[in-house]
């Protein structure tokens, strides 16, 4: 493995977090609070690490692959979490380091799972200064897309096999280039990102909103994260913030390839998406089911669609914003969004999950297999959105879905160990945070919020929010020790 060009480029994105604390600081002093320091302080720490590492592992080979790819992104994304957390922390706003590193790893993976929901607690969202909430919703748009993709939007990356960066931060079981440079494909997305984005904050100002609050949102919707500047989330705001920021939620569930499709006026290909189709259908289904189910306990149809839609949408597309208090519906819709935190958004989405394009894969694997078995001379190809697909990639599609399965069950079996888990508990947190969603459900008010959580359950969710964002490829190499010995 190239070590030179992993900490080179880990030393590029430290400089860019650097840069990045400047949005924050700007925020803080307009607000003319007293903890604006720390952003400083923090950005001068992130650019020093950045030097250093650029300086001391300028590369002679450039090219990278594969692996380096992977270990590149499982690298910066923590150490930007740990430099990231340093505004809670130096500032004395979220006094406890783990918990500072859970927020902040919860905000760049866009879990939007918060240890600051707790009421009665010294600290919660409403104790934060406003700099340190708009840097706590920044994060979620920071990560939403990618922190690597928005580097090879910004800055030169030399070499050829640049797209095996993108390959490793971007979700899904398959990731290509829009055009034939990697770098154009990444600053497409990020155009069409931050344009929906600007688009949801204005829809929210015409709400009434306020600049700060409408940015908060917009950045906690985009990057399908979470986080609002009130503790009580989506639920004190007008019916049309509520629809906005659901329409929002679905569209940023979709695979952005299909945005640019729409842009050069190819909408047919769009129209022929099988995974959107089956994405539309999931929610429209979603929808009406938990909108019957819970009809009873609303002010009428109009509340029971819009509370329906609002929290379908937040769920699948993991985006775990919340208007009601989804853990108190019938068990029927609770399983129905139990399974759409299973299932995810789009492939190439800012959403999390095993998304819909992987889950849709191992429906036809299956169902392949089990024709083999009925007719074993049989010849079945597997296709998918119209084209073949190769050995390789039913492959890879098999393989992740049963490392996710052991992960998953070794972080459920680790919370239980602990008496103050129940399993509901264990593994709804479990799955919201390897799934990047944030919500959970518990029967037991000792743990009803993450705040409620151990030292260790803290630890090994942060960690496993990280494993789910980058899903899993990327971590594994990069905790492995042969990776590192091999020259």
């Amino acid at each position: 493995m190239n070590k030179r060009i992993v900490f080179f480029y880990t030393g590029r994105i430290m400089q860019v977090e650097a840069a990045l604390f400047s949005l924050p600081l700007i925020v803080s002093i307009i607000y003319r609070e007293p903890h604006f320091w720390a952003f400083i302080v923090s950005a001068a720490i992130s650019l020093a690490i950045g030097f250093a590492l650029t300086l001391l592992s300028r590369p002679q080979k450039k090219n990278l692959f594969v692996k380096e790819g992977f270990v590149i992104v499982a690298l910066s994304w923590t150490l930007m979490s740990v430099v990231g957390c340093l505004p809670f922390f130096i500032s004395g706003e979220i006094p406890n380091f783990v918990d500072a590193l859970f927020e902040t790893v919860s905000g760049f993976t866009t879990t939007g799972a918060s240890v600051l929901t707790e009421p009665g607690m010294a600290v919660t969202v409403e104790t934060l200064s406003r700099g340190m909430l708009f840097w706590r919703s920044f994060t979620h748009f920071i990560g939403g897309m990618g922190v690597l993709v928005l580097v090879m939007a910004i800055l030169p990356i030399e070499g050829s096999k640049s797209i095996h960066l993108m390959r490793a931060e971007m979700p899904g079981p398959i990731v290509g280039k829009l055009v034939p440079k990697a770098k154009s494909t990444a600053l497409i997305l990020y155009i069409i990102y931050v344009a929906m984005t600007a688009i949801e904050a204005i829809l929210l100002l015409f709400g009434g909103m306020s600049v700060f609050e409408s940015l908060c949102l917009a950045f906690g919707t985009a990057g399908t994260g979470g986080f609002a500047p009130l503790m009580s989330s989506i639920n004190s705001y007008s019916s049309y913030i509520q629809w906005v920021i659901t329409a929002f939620m679905f569209l940023f569930g979709v695979n952005f390839n299909l945005y640019y499709l729409i842009l050069v006026g190819k909408i047919g290909q769009v129209i022929k998406s099988r995974e959107l189709w089956c994405y539309c259908g999931i929610v429209v289904t979603s929808v009406s089911i938990i909108c019957a189910n819970i009809f009873n306990t609303c002010n009428g149809f109009g509340d029971a669609l819009r509370t329906s839609a609002f929290n379908v949408a937040s769920y699948m597309s993991s985006t775990g914003y919340g208007t009601v208090a989804t853990n108190e519906w019938p068990y029927l819709s609770k399983a129905i969004l139990v399974i759409l935190m299973f299932v995810g958004a789009c492939a190439g989405s800012t959403g999390g999950g095993l998304k819909v394009s992987r889950v849709m894969m191992l429906f036809k694997i299956m169902r392949r297999d089990l024709k083999k078995t009925l007719h074993p001379r049989q010849v079945s190809l597997l296709t998918f959105e119209g084209k073949k697909v190769d050995d390789q990639t039913i492959s890879n599609v098999s393989s992740y879905f049963l490392v996710y399965l052991v992960i998953f069950a070794a972080v459920c079996f680790a919370l239980t160990l602990e008496p103050m888990f129940d399993f509901g508990a264990a593994f709804t947190a479990t799955l919201s945070c390897l799934n990047n969603i944030g919500p959970f459900f518990s029967a037991t008010a000792s743990v009803a919020s993450y705040a409620n959580f151990s030292i260790f359950a803290k630890i090994l969710l942060t960690v496993t929010m990280l494993f789910g964002r980058l899903e899993i490829y990327p971590m594994l190499f990069a905790l492995s020790p042969s990776t590192w010995m091999e020259k």
